[in-house]
C-alpha cells in the first residue's frame, strides 16, 4: 500500500496542533456541507463524501490519530446539525455512525501501513476495498439505527441503503485522497495520450443505449487501460468521476437495469455494490504497473551501476556510451585505467570489510575530482575506468595526473588507523569516431590497459600515456603503509 501514500501533498503538520484541529474542523464541516447540498439535487443525491474524504485524510497522516482530532470531526458534524436540522438525539447516533466509517478505515489502514513491508502491493491494494466493507457494514448499523423515526423505512432499507452508499463512496474516494499530489510538471496531453479517457467515455454512453446490469462494467476495460497508461493518482481520480457518473446514470433510469432479484433488492443497492467491485479493478492494476515499473528501475539500477562503490559498473558504462552520452560525442576522448597499487595487501592486513570501504572511498574521490568531464566505471576488482572528453591528449593526461595526485595526498581511514593509497593509471586518447562510441572507447581501452602495464612495471604510482611515464618523486609504497 505504499504506492498509495503520496508526500507531495501537505496541508497537515505535525509541529502545528492547532491548525491540524482547525483544519479538521473546516474539512468535516466544508464536506458536511457539500453532502447536504447534494441531498437537495435529486441528480446528486446519492452522494455522501464526507466520511470517504476525513478517512482518506486520517489514515493519510499518521500523527492525527488522536482522540482529540477524531473528536474536532465529531463536534463538527453536531454543530452542523445543530444549526440546520432538529434531529436531537438521533443527530448524536447518525454522526456517531459518521465516525465509525472513518475511524474504522483509518485503523485499518494504519495497521496495514505498519506491515505493508511484508505483503505485496497488489494484495494490499485489495485489501482496502474489504476494509471499505467492513468499516461500510458498521456504519450501516449505527446509521440505521440512527434513522428509524426520521422517515417511514425501516431498519433493514435503511441498512442496505446506508450501506451500499458508504461502501461505494468510500471505495471511490479514499484512493484519491490518499494518492493526491500536485503535478510535478506541467501537464502536456497529446491526442494519443487521451484517448484511454475518450474510451472511458464511449464506454459510458455505450452502457446508456445498451443497458442492463451489465452495462455497468463497460467502462472497466477502458478503466484498465487508464491504469496502465497513467500514474496512480490519475487513475483514482478518473474511476471516481467514472463511478460517480453511472452511479447518477443508474439513479436516474438513463442506464436502465432493472431486473427481478430473489432477495427483493433495489437496483440502486446493487449498482452501488457492482460499481464499487469494478473500481477496485483499475486500482489493482494501476499499482500492480507501478510496483513492476518500480522493480524495473531497481533491476536497470542494480546492472547499471556498482552495487559497492556506486559508480558504473562495466555494462553500465557501455550501455552509457551505447545511448550516447552528448558529453563525448564528437568530442576528443581520454579513456583511462586505473589500479591501486598493492590492493591485495589491504585485504590481507586489514580484512575485507576494510577493502571494500577503500574502493568506496577512492571511488567516491575519483568522481570528485573527475567532476563534469566524464564518467568512472568499476571494470572489476581494483580496477577501475575513466571516459573523459578532453581538448587534446595533454589534457588527458593532466587530469590523470590530477587524479592521481588527488588519491596520493587523500587520507584513507581506518578505524584507529590511516591508510596512504597509491595508483597507477594507464591511459590513451583520441578523437571519437562516427558510429557507436562503444567501438571507440574499445580501441582505446586497449592501449590503455597496455600503459597501465608499463605503469606497474615503472614501479606504479605514475600515469603513463605512451612509451614515456609521468612519475612522480619517490617509490611507491604498498597500499595501506601507516602514518
Amino acid at each position: 500500500m505504499h504506492s498509495f501514500f503520496s508526500t507531495s501533498f501537505l496541508p497537515f503538520r505535525e509541529d502545528r496542533p492547532l491548525i491540524n484541529a482547525a483544519l479538521i474542523f473546516v474539512l468535516t464541516t466544508l464536506f458536511y456541507f457539500l453532502g447536504a447540498m447534494l441531498r437537495l439535487v435529486e441528480e446528486l443525491s446519492l452522494f455522501w463524501p464526507l466520511n470517504g474524504v476525513m478517512a482518506g485524510v486520517f489514515a493519510r497522516y499518521a500523527f492525527l490519530h488522536r482522540w482529540h482530532y477524531y473528536l474536532m470531526s465529531y463536534l463538527a458534524m453536531l454543530a452542523y446539525d445543530a444549526v440546520t436540522t432538529r434531529w436531537g438525539i438521533a443527530s448524536l447516533i447518525i454522526n456517531f455512525s459518521n465516525m465509525v466509517f472513518i475511524i474504522t478505515m483509518a485503523l485499518l489502514i494504519a495497521r496495514e501501513r505498519r506491515q505493508m513491508t511484508k505483503a505485496p502491493q497488489p494484495m494490499n491494494a485489495l485489501k482496502l476495498f474489504g476494509y471499505c466493507f467492513v468499516a461500510a457494514l458498521l456504519c450501516a448499523f449505527f446509521g440505521a439505527i440512527g434513522s428509524v423515526g426520521l422517515n417511514d423505512h425501516g431498519f433493514w432499507p435503511l441498512f442496505a441503503d446506508w450501506f451500499g452508499e458508504q461502501f461505494s463512496t468510500g471505495v471511490l474516494i479514499v484512493p484519491c485522497i490518499l494518492t493526491m499530489s500536485r503535478p510535478r510538471s506541467p501537464l502536456k496531453l497529446h491526442a494519443q495520450q487521451l484517448m484511454p479517457l475518450v474510451a472511458v467515455a464511449v464506454s459510458v454512453l455505450a452502457s446508456v443505449f445498451i443497458g442492463g446490469a451489465g452495462s455497468l462494467a463497460f467502462a472497466l476495460p477502458a478503466l484498465i487501460w487508464c491504469a496502465v497508461r497513467y500514474p496512480l493518482p490519475v487513475t483514482c481520480l478518473v474511476t471516481l468521476l467514472t463511478g460517480g457518473v453511472e452511479i447518477i446514470l443508474v439513479a436516474n433510469q438513463i442506464i436502465e437495469i432493472t431486473v427481478g432479484s430473489p432477495l427483493a433488492v433495489s437496483h440502486m443497492f446493487s449498482a452501488r455494490l457492482g460499481i464499487a467491485t469494478m473500481a477496485i479493478c483499475p486500482v489493482i492494476v494501476s499499482v500492480s504497473v507501478e510496483a513492476i515499473n518500480r522493480l524495473m528501475r531497481q533491476v536497470s539500477l542494480r546492472a547499471d551501476f556498482d552495487f559497492l562503490t556506486r559508480v558504473y559498473s562495466r555494462s553500465g558504462l557501455y550501455e552509457a556510451l551505447t545511448r550516447g552520452d552528448k558529453r563525448f560525442t564528437g568530442q576528443h576522448l581520454t579513456v583511462m585505467l586505473l589500479d591501486i597499487d598493492y590492493f591485495k595487501s589491504i585485504n590481507d592486513n586489514y580484512g575485507h570489510e576494510c577493502g571494500d570501504k577503500v574502493l568506496m572511498s577512492f571511488a567516491q574521490k575519483v568522481q570528485q575530482v573527475l567532476g563534469e568531464h566524464g564518467v568512472v566505471a568499476r571494470m572489476g576488482g581494483e580496477e577501475f575506468a575513466i571516459v573523459a572528453a578532453t581538448k587534446n591528449a595533454a589534457e588527458g593526461v593532466a587530469l590523470a595526473e590530477t587524479i592521481r595526485c588527488a588519491v596520493e595526498g587523500h587520507l584513507f581511514n581506518w578505524r584507529q588507523q590511516t591508510l596512504h593509497l597509491t595508483v597507477s593509471i594507464g591511459l590513451s586518447s583520441g578523437q571519437a569516431q562516427a558510429g557507436p562510441l562503444t567501438e571507440t572507447f574499445e580501441t582505446l581501452l586497449v592501449v590503455a590497459d597496455e600503459n597501465l602495464y608499463r605503469s606497474k612495471r615503472m614501479g606504479r604510482n605514475c600515469t603513463t600515456a605512451g612509451d614515456e611515464a609521468q612519475t612522480v618523486d619517490g617509490t611507491a609504497q604498498p597500499a595501506g603503509s601507516i602514518s
